[in-house]
């Protein structure tokens, strides 16, 4: 494997931040890892970039990391705040790194190297800007290629489009998988949004209070969540027993059991139906393809409930 983290711990006094870590990587590929705020993520992060101290062990293509400075790892830490020169250009943030991790070029090759990165990440014409006069997406293009220019193995990211707002933000998302797959540089990402997950990884590593709970596809992990907190984490979901299933696994059908909706949630896209009967009171989405829905319509659904673990007992809820 390209990246192995072994048995890594880090403790606060009493208090484990992170426990029994393990988990690899295969070369080029784009990793997330997905949990609550104070879930370890970025404490995992920064054991591996070597901003933390911690137990265990940490292998870069077979060579062991774990005791290196951050200057000594092959490794590109791109960080929510951008960390981006000030009282620097563009052009001279992007070219910063190369001066220490690439001695052999000269300025003029250093230059041409940054100003080629520059164009990568969509700023060509913005090389003499300062940090102040560019947006928040322009800065985090920045961040990106300075993290690039100095061909790193491994490029981690700490949840670096926190700060943007939602369209930005998706349109980032796109932009750092494509350049990622391009470059087709192993990845490691910060995030404790799903839905950001979904769109960007390759395989994504739940974590929650210091431990790794599951691993896997983003659609394994939604289609077939394999412990509580997955299941609860992981999108919207109806429980009843041991069963759980899906709002959009819900279909309108003339052949289906009779509901009442009791609640309309519009969401632009879809909308979210809260229906009930004498047996359940169930969440369901439906498209916004231009059918109307009021709140007393009586409506005919299909559905089918997904068995879960045998440790799971709870009433029959909905959970949202």
């Amino acid at each position: 494997m390209f990246l192995e983290v072994n048995r890594l711990y880090k403790k606060y006094g009493d208090f484990y931040a992170i426990q029994d870590i393990n988990f690899s990587l295969e070369k080029g590929k784009f990793l997330c890892l997905l949990g609550p705020s104070g879930s370890g993520k970025s404490t995992i992060l920064h054991s591996i970039g070597g901003f933390i101290k911690t137990d265990g062990e940490i292998l870069l293509n077979g060579e062991d990391i774990t005791n290196k400075s951050p200057d000594e790892r092959d490794v590109a830490t791109v960080f929510q705040s951008f960390g981006l020169f000030p009282h620097m250009s563009v052009l001279k943030n992007v070219e910063y790194g190369l001066k220490f991790k690439q001695k052999e070029l000269t300025k003029k090759e250093r230059t041409k190297t940054a100003m080629d990165m520059i164009e990568v990440v969509g700023l060509n014409g913005y090389e003499d800007r300062y940090p102040s006069e560019l947006s928040g997406g322009q800065k985090q293009r920045v961040a990106l290629a300075r993290s690039l220019v100095v061909k790193p193995k491994l490029l981690l990211m700490d949840e670096p489009l926190s700060s943007l707002d939602a369209k930005l933000r998706q349109e980032m998302q796109i932009e750092i998988r494509k350049i990622q797959k391009e470059f087709n540089i192993t990845t490691i990402f910060v995030t404790h949004d799903q839905k950001e997950a979904f769109v960007m990884a390759d395989e994504i590593i739940i974590l929650n209070e210091g431990e790794i709970v599951a691993k896997g596809t983003p659609q394994e992990l939604y289609d077939h969540p394999t412990n509580d907190f997955t299941l609860n984490f992981l999108g919207q979901k109806n429980v009843s027993g041991k069963f759980y299933l899906r709002p959009e696994n819900i279909a309108e059908s003339a052949d289906g059991e009779d509901f009442t909706i009791t609640d309309i949630t519009f969401f632009g896209e879809t909308i979210e139906l809260m229906i009930k009967n004498d047996k359940h009171a169930l969440c369901m989405l439906a498209l916004n393809n231009g059918k109307k829905y009021e709140i007393g319509d009586n409506i005919k659904a299909v559905y089918k409930w997904e068995e879960i673990d045998e440790d799971f007992t709870r009433a029959d809820t909905v959970a949202r």
